[in-house]
């Protein structure tokens, strides 16, 4: 069950319908506006990661791409003084993104060493917002989704697999995507 809240960043003032990827599309290109925006967020989830690794690499369920904008990229390249193309290569089509991680031959992120990120730090925004992703319905409204993968994520009533996570912490990410979309530095 999802809660709709409202927000306190940037709307969509023009209603296109862009499919799963429309909120990014719609900072990226500037279609929004400083007034409230509602989102919805899925109800009852608790989550605290406990450093497990999953998402940092392939499952045998998904095939993951760590997908960078292009100041994740700088970031990480000032973080550990190397070239990006050291640690991702160039990605075409998946807008705003423009790099894509390495992973190393167990199909980890290169920055996976004894399940710990070697650049968490500075870890991109795709990774901050792990185990939820941010998407739009065909009338612009902002969801948060969570995965059913992670093991410490839990959308039931007792909440038992970690700390519970409510409209507060969905703005903080909400905010964070728009400001990172919108070029300034996180």
């Amino acid at each position: 069950m999802a809660h709709l809240e409202e927000g306190y960043r940037n709307k969509p003032h023009h209603s296109h319908n862009f499919g799963a990827d429309s909120f990014y599309f719609l900072l990226a290109r500037g279609f929004i506006e400083d007034e409230p925006l509602r989102f919805e967020y899925p109800q009852n989830v608790s989550f605290e990661c406990t450093k497990c690794g999953l998402c940092c690499g392939n499952t045998p369920k998904t095939t993951r791409h760590v997908l960078l904008l292009q100041q994740d990229a700088e970031r990480i390249s000032r973080y550990t003084n190397n070239e990006i193309s050291m640690f991702a290569t160039k990605t075409q089509d998946k807008s705003p993104y423009v790099y894509e991680m390495y992973k190393n031959q167990n199909g980890k992120c290169v920055f996976l060493q004894n399940n710990k990120c070697r650049a968490y730090e500075v870890r991109p925004l795709i990774c901050r917002f792990y185990p939820f992703e941010l998407s739009t319905d065909e009338n612009g409204f902002y969801k948060f989704k969570v995965t059913d993968e992670c093991p410490k994520v839990s959308c039931n009533k007792a909440g038992n697999a970690g700390k519970k996570l409510g409209a507060g912490h969905f703005k903080k990410l909400l905010n964070l995507a728009c400001i990172a979309l919108n070029g300034e530095s996180t």
